[in-house]
């Protein structure tokens, strides 16, 4: 068996950014982690571990977003309307790109998350799933055949706007959409509405019902676009929170009616679900980046010849 090529992967969180070396999830050669800062400062001690790693064949970057994703687009690699101060408009792909001087994979962290679970973790086997993180913000990663969803941009299904809980009227949080789906179900959603962080609250915190009603609303959606197989779901608000999970497969299962009469999305236990790969979900999808530019370039050289 070929050995899996050595990969950096750079996952590029808000407050944190982590990088790896590693061919897979049980060959990891090296993991530092540092904080997100500056872009400058950030940027260069990202350069800086690169430099110490010379020698890898590919380079993945998960980074948050919105980013340009369109190879075309004259802004591509770069953190497009972020809130984060310093970091609207900032190149980070093609930046890094030219500094390692190898082939460069670029996309959310998300959508990371999605092809390390596809590809190791709670979808292992599946060439077609969903990664929805909630969080700080929701966001979600299409993955069919292996592969992200892309078109014009990435998808931002954590601001579609849902059938709201019967009764529920709060204007939500969301400062584009107020009462979309991240402005309902977020993090910083759910302390707004009790002046609680979730993860203070009881499980039989009546607004939990209004959460998981939200969330359903967005599996709904996932399932409607007709690509997963499986759909898991991590960030802070899901993972622990182990009463969550019933409460939102139930609100999907309710909204759809049984329109989509499939076995799979029936067993609701085994179609939404935990991810398995914990903090490493966004480092390794990075790494699975940089695989797929690299095999990209191999094979657009294969066929120039």
């Amino acid at each position: 068996m070929t050995e899996a090529p050595l990969v950096a992967g750079v996952e590029l969180g808000g407050t944190k950014c982590i990088c790896i070396l590693a061919r897979g999830p049980d060959a990891i050669e090296d993991r530092v982690q540092l904080p997100t800062t500056r872009p400058e400062e950030t940027l260069s001690a990202i350069e800086a571990v690169l430099e110490r790693w010379r020698g890898f064949s590919a380079l993945g970057i998960a980074s948050f977003g919105p980013v340009s994703i369109d190879p075309h687009a004259h802004d591509y690699g770069h953190i497009t309307s972020t809130p984060k101060p310093g970091w609207a408009n900032q190149d980070v792909g093609e930046r890094l790109r030219r500094f390692a001087g190898v082939p460069t994979g670029f996309h959310t962290d998300v959508v990371g998350a999605a092809l390390a679970e596809a590809r190791w973790g709670a979808a292992k086997g599946l060439e077609d799933i969903a990664y929805a993180t909630v969080g700080t913000g929701i966001g979600v990663g299409l993955i069919a055949g292996g592969r992200p969803v892309d078109g014009l941009t990435h998808s931002e299904f954590g601001h579609l706007r849902p059938v709201r809980f019967p009764g529920d009227d709060w204007i939500g949080t969301c400062p584009f959409h107020g009462a979309c789906l991240e402005g309902l179900a977020a993090g910083p959603a759910l302390k707004a509405r009790t002046g609680v962080s979730g993860d203070q609250w009881a499980a039989d915190e009546p607004a939990w019902d209004m959460v998981a009603h939200a969330l359903g609303q967005l599996l709904h959606a996932l399932v409607l676009t007709g690509v997963p197989r499986r759909i898991v779901m991590g960030g802070g608000v899901m993972v622990g929170t182990d009463h969550l999970f019933p409460r939102v497969r139930a609100a999907m299962t309710k909204s759809l009616g049984g329109y989509v009469a499939l076995p799979e999305v029936a067993d609701a236990d085994t179609f939404v679900v935990p991810p398995a790969l914990g903090g490493n979900a966004g480092p390794l999808g990075a790494i699975v980046l940089g695989a797929q530019a690299l095999e990209a370039q191999l094979q657009a050289s294969f066929t120039t010849r």
